[in-house]
């Protein structure tokens, strides 16, 4: 096993470690918002579930990256998606009373597929920033990829407690990801092309931020007024 003495495999290791956890924020912020409301022993399994399930297809993609790329309008398609699931998980994350009714195995499973579906669509900068550090190595970008799991869960978990205690972190937790979802929309080419030296590049992901987090902070004033009436 030669790669055991090998400096630059151990520093290509950490380079994907570091990266991965870098870029990892709004992927903890998706789980968070995703299995807030999952009943106590089913969060611990939709976090585990869905980080696993987003990984392995996010190891699929750096085998496909070059032909990912080639596919026209791909990013600001995903932005969209993105932004989309922002909406959904603020509107979910702030509704007032205990979660509906639903069969467990229902609820868990959908919670798992949010966390795949937008950590797909978050993840093209991450595959892209693994794949280069691996210099094609897969097996190299997977191990890197894997090891950066546990601060993943651990760290989701750490924002899905601090949700339930503040309120106000689930539509601020959202508006990141419109920025993100924004983002991926202005950022390709073709786009870029149709704005040209227009301010909406800098503006889009500020504006579909600020819709997400508007939305979420009155979706929460609603529920709360309606607690206050019940109790009332």
């Amino acid at each position: 096993m030669p790669f055991v003495v090998d400096p630059e495999f151990w520093a290509r290791l950490l380079g994907i470690v570091v990266i991965d956890l870098a870029l990892a924020g709004d992927n903890a912020l998706v789980i968070a918002l995703a299995v807030r409301r999952l009943a106590p022993r089913e969060k611990l399994w939709g976090r585990v579930g869905g980080t696993i399930g987003a990984v392995g297809l996010r190891i699929v993609f750096m085998g496909l990256v070059t032909w990912l790329l080639a596919i026209p309008l791909l990013r600001p398609a995903a932005g969209l998606v993105l932004v989309w699931i922002a909406f959904r998980l603020v509107r979910q994350g702030t509704e007032a009373g205990p979660p509906p009714k639903r069969r467990p195995g229902d609820s868990l499973k959908e919670a798992i597929c949010v966390i795949i579906v937008a950590d797909a669509v978050m993840s093209l900068d991450n595959v892209l920033a693994v794949a280069a550090t691996a210099h094609g190595n897969l097996p190299l970008a997977a191990g890197g990829v894997a090891l950066s799991l546990p601060l993943v869960i651990w760290g989701s978990g750490l924002l899905a407690r601090l949700m339930d205690r503040l309120p106000a972190v689930i539509w601020m937790a959202g508006g990141i990801l419109g920025y993100v979802g924004g983002g991926l929309i202005v950022e390709d080419d073709t786009v870029a092309g149709w704005l040209g030296q227009s301010p909406l590049p800098a503006l889009l992901p500020l504006g579909l931020a600020a819709l997400v987090t508007i939305r979420g902070w009155r979706q929460a004033r609603r529920a709360k007024a309606g607690m206050i009436r019940d109790d009332g």
